[in-house]
């Protein structure tokens, strides 16, 4: 199979040259096959995407910035439309056209024994299948915590399958701790380290740390709807390791380089696109207990952050009146977290405080919340303890859970992926609709499928939709559960 990594290959033929059909209108410069380490660069360049979410990057369709208006991090100025839920449908063919084919074809070559495996050159096979069947988990997982059930078994199988089936959000699930448990076990950290990795550099535990911890965060889905499957995979995954102290996975984006630069920046500073500012939601609730982490996530005028009101319908001009992001988070070359170690805090201190584990909730909050303030290079100890003797912090029994998603909400600033989800499944932060929203039914629960799904795979989509329900932005997926 002809690997695919960003260019169609068409061959044109014409009555006067189809003799020749192999070379006649071959654009000789076009690449047909690459070695797997390129097929994991490419695939790995997607990936902050999905938890460091921004507008459409130049020459890519990986536009997730919509999660960030739903958890109330940013607020639109000058075109309300997103933040008032006006994206309803959105297409997936970036995501399967472009990472999940190149990991599925790193696995298929593997499998062939092809040279453009060679284990000498791209790491060893035991490694590369780990990798890209991780890789292929976490794209997986993102896809079907957007829509509910979603192609998969019969996905990624080329012209063999041109019309695949919905597979069930729950065996989508159960499928995907299976490849996330048995890809980090096939992990051998004595062979030879995969290449091409922009992502971890070839750290193969990290890699096992990795899968482990995505498995982490599944469970803590599954709390409504099997509380037990939740609790036996939320420890298995901490068993087999997760992130340590002061471990934590980011993307480091490429300052000078068109096609790696931070999108943020692209927004900001190469199109002097001025669309959005910081959301009085999480702004008003960080300078309301003097939080100096929202001067890291937000612009500042004399000291002063100006969050700009969220959910209004009428147009307002941002610059040099609302708090646009702060400059770390605009920068060209900027560190997008995927994973870190206080987020890791804060999700073992929700399991303690439901019973999963038997270590202290309070002290795995406090520590999480000391931990997002190291990260965010704003930790001084006397204003901490300050910070967390306030009442609106400081944690109880009786308001555990809200304080711990409270605090994992504003630590994972523009991780509207992960807020989004924690506010389906708990409730929490208790956000308020968008005021002008242009849906009745208030902030989104799923996407809808791509617009033209039903014209493409009639029979498959009609039998989704009489399955999951409505194919609107308000049928809760499977574990959604009210």
């Amino acid at each position: 199979m002809k690997n695919k990594i960003l260019i169609l290959i068409a061959f044109i033929c014409t009555l006067s040259s189809c003799g020749d059909f192999e070379t006649t209108n071959v654009d000789p410069r076009q690449v047909k096959e690459a070695p797997t380490r390129t097929l994991l660069t490419f695939a790995l360049q997607q990936v902050p995407f999905i938890t460091f979410n921004s507008p459409t990057r130049q020459l890519t369709g990986y536009d997730t910035n919509f999660m960030n208006f739903y958890v109330q991090y940013l607020s639109e100025g000058p075109y309300p439309g997103a933040s008032l839920y006006s994206t309803r449908n959105l297409n997936w063919t970036s995501w399967y056209t472009g990472p999940l084919y190149n990991l599925q074809t790193i696995i298929n070559e593997n499998t062939a024994g092809s040279t453009l495996a060679d284990p000498g050159a791209n790491g060893s096979k035991n490694n590369q299948l780990a990798v890209a069947r991780i890789l292929k988990a976490y794209y997986y997982w993102y896809l079907t915590d957007l829509y509910g059930d979603i192609p998969y078994s019969t996905a990624l199988k080329g012209n063999q399958v041109l019309q695949p089936s919905f597979d069930t959000q729950e065996s989508v699930y159960t499928d995907l701790f299976k490849e996330l448990t048995e890809a980090q076990a096939l992990i051998n950290v004595s062979e030879t380290a995969v290449t091409g990795d922009i992502l971890l550099n070839g750290n193969m535990l990290s890699w096992k740390k990795f899968a482990n911890t995505i498995r982490l965060y599944m469970s803590l889905r599954l709390i409504k709807k099997d509380a037990a499957k939740a609790k036996t995979e939320f420890n298995a995954a901490l068993t087999a390791g997760v992130l340590g102290e002061g471990e934590n996975i980011q993307f480091s984006f490429v300052s000078g380089d068109p096609n790696n630069w931070n999108p943020w920046y692209k927004t900001y500073i190469n199109d002097n696109r001025n669309d959005v500012a910081v959301s009085s939601t999480i702004g008003n609730y960080m300078l309301t207990n003097n939080d100096p982490r929202i001067k890291v996530y937000a612009e500042t005028f004399n000291g002063e952050v100006r969050p700009l009101p969220y959910g209004g319908s009428s147009a307002v001009n941002i610059p040099g009146a609302y708090s646009r992001l702060g400059a770390r988070m605009q920068a060209g070359g900027a560190i997008a977290p995927i994973f870190t170690y206080a987020q890791l805090l804060f999700v073992k201190a929700e399991a303690a405080q439901r019973g999963f584990i038997t270590e202290d909730a309070k002290a795995l909050y406090e520590a999480g919340v000391k931990a997002s303030w190291q990260y965010w290079g704003v930790y001084d100890a006397t204003t901490l303890a300050g910070y967390m003797a306030d009442t609106d912090i400081a944690y109880t029994a009786a308001t555990g859970l809200e304080k711990i998603i409270t605090q994992k909400w504003a630590h994972q600033y523009l991780n509207g992926f992960e807020g989004w989800s924690d506010w389906k499944r708990t409730g929490f932060p208790a956000f308020t609709p968008a005021p002008g929203t242009t849906q009745g039914g208030g902030i989104p629960r799923r996407m809808g499928y791509p617009s033209s799904t039903r014209a493409l795979n009639e029979a498959n989509y009609d039998a989704v939709v009489a399955r999951q329900g409505a194919d609107d932005n308000y049928t809760r997926m499977w574990w959604d559960v009210k």
